[in-house]
Order: C-alpha cells, then sequence, then structure tokens
C-alpha cells in the first residue's frame, strides 16, 4: 500500500472513492429505506470499538496519573474482549460482507483493497496491543514497577485509537453508501 492511502498515514479515502458518501452523507443514512438492522448492528459495533479503546486509554492515563487498583483486571478483561471481537469482526467483513460489496460499484473496488490492507496492518497493531498489555500484566503480577511499560502501552493504544478510527470512518464511508445505493439485503 502507498505510503499516502497506508493506514498510518491516510487522512481519508481518496475523492474518487468517496463518489456514493456524496450523494448519501452520513447524516441520511439512518432515515433512508434500505437502511436496516443489520446496518444499525454493525455501526453499533463500530461505536463499541471505538468505546472500548477510549476506556483502555482512558484506563491507563489514570493508572499513570494516580494510580488504579481495578488497573490490572480492567486491563486484562477489556483488552481482551476488544481484540478478540475485533478479529471476529475483521474476519466476518473480509469473508462475507466485502465479497459481497465488491461486485456492486466497480468504481469502489480500490477502496475494498484499501480497507482489506487496512485489516492486515490492524493485525500487526492487534498484536502489539495484546503483547504490550500481556508486558503490563506480567509486571503487575510481579508486583514490579510498571511505570514506564504502562507509558509505553499507553502510546501504542493512543495510536492504534487512531488508526482505528481512520479504519472505521474510512469503512463506515464506503460500505453504508453502498447498502443505501443497492439495496443489499439487510437480513
Amino acid at each position: 500500500m502507498t505510503a499516502p492511502l497506508a493506514l498510518e498515514t491516510r487522512k481519508g479515502l481518496p475523492e474518487e472513492l468517496r463518489v456514493l458518501v456524496k450523494q448519501y452523507p452520513r447524516e441520511m443514512w439512518q432515515g433512508h429505506a434500505n437502511f436496516g438492522g443489520l446496518t444499525a448492528f454493525w455501526l453499533d459495533r463500530h461505536m463499541m470499538f471505538r468505546g472500548l479503546i477510549d476506556k483502555l486509554v482512558e484506563g491507563s492515563e489514570i493508572r499513570l496519573d494516580r494510580g488504579d487498583p481495578r488497573f490490572g483486571p480492567e486491563l486484562s478483561r477489556y483488552t481482551g474482549f476488544f481484540l478478540n471481537q475485533l478479529h471476529h469482526h475483521h474476519m466476518i467483513e473480509d469473508q462475507h460482507y466485502f465479497p459481497q460489496f465488491i461486485p456492486l460499484d466497480a468504481r469502489l473496488e480500490r477502496g475494498f483493497e484499501i480497507l482489506d490492507h487496512d485489516h492486515h496492518a490492524l493485525d500487526g497493531h492487534i498484536h502489539a496491543l495484546a503483547e504490550g498489555t500481556n508486558a503490563v500484566l506480567g509486571l503487575i503480577a510481579e508486583r514490579r514497577d510498571e511505570k514506564d511499560e504502562v507509558a509505553r502501552l499507553l502510546a501504542a493504544q493512543r495510536d492504534f485509537r487512531r488508526f482505528l478510527d481512520r479504519h472505521l470512518e474510512d469503512e463506515e464511508e464506503l460500505i453504508v453508501p453502498v447498502i443505501l445505493e443497492y439495496g443489499v439485503d439487510d437480513g
């Protein structure tokens, strides 16, 4: 993936891939006749992912600022849930949704390639976040000072949040307008 389109550096979708989102801006999605329950559920999952990464960042910030005895158990529980759910979500998109949507509009094929590359890039960030979390949890279990490791984890969490938000926004602005335009069966 070229640098301007890579997840870590992209500022948004290229204009030629924004053709349908210009026709169907975000503020009109929910009122559209082709906006169904499955699309609403999918967008809710995206909101859940955003909320979970915010919670993880906030937990690390609090731990560094003033400490929190619940940090270790909450870090373990929320990070595990977040990463497992995100990985599963991407598998469903890659295996079910993207193949269904790609043939509908040839103009957007490159957009689905970008999203696929994002998923691969996010896999690397998922593994790094898991490793950083496990390093912090190991230090907590050993009752060793984890402050430096928490600071590294917080930086990784903040980067992950930025990458995830970029991906989710671009994914939503590509897929939801396709659903609205072509009336994809929304269960």
